[in-house]
């Protein structure tokens, strides 16, 4: 009988009557780090398959079309293949589609942080240290006021 390699066969077929989680699923697929991660997406109601929301255990079919989010992207993709197991890259992205509308919806939502980026991102520096607040302060104490009245009787 000849050995059979844990890396030969990471897609289950369609006929094998594998079952694969959702969260299982994705971590697999690369849209999460960790199937913690996944799971935790579905549970607060961030994944969506065939437009129910989904638990982490649901089974994932081939054919289905499952919408997540992704920080502010909102993305749907088609089930094409499943996955017992996370594999490198190109092999997970082997296990979807991303769908038009949802590429297009992406690229706008890049451009237009490209265009009017987040004001809150451009802060280089946070609050200021005790070394500049007394330097601001001896700037301030020293600084001509115009509405200084001190003069006037």
């Amino acid at each position: 009988m000849k050995p059979t390699r844990p890396d030969s066969a990471p897609h289950a077929s369609a006929s094998s009557g594998a079952r694969v989680r959702l969260d299982k699923w994705l971590w697999a697929a690369r849209f999460f780090k960790t199937r913690a991660l996944a799971a935790e997406e579905a549970e607060r109601g961030r994944v969506s398959i065939n437009g129910q929301l989904a638990k982490p255990a649901r089974e994932v079919h081939i054919g289905d079309r499952v919408q997540l989010r992704q920080g502010e992207a909102e993305r749907v993709i088609e089930v094409l293949a499943l996955s017992l197991q996370r594999g490198p890259a190109p092999q997970a992205q082997a296990l979807y589609r991303e769908t038009p509308d949802s590429i297009a919806a992406r690229e706008r939502l890049a451009a237009q942080r490209r265009l009017a980026p987040e004001p809150a991102l451009a802060l280089e520096q946070g609050r200021p240290t005790k070394r500049n607040r007394r330097d601001l302060a001896e700037w301030q104490r020293w600084s001509a006021r115009l509405d200084d009245d001190s003069g006037s009787s």
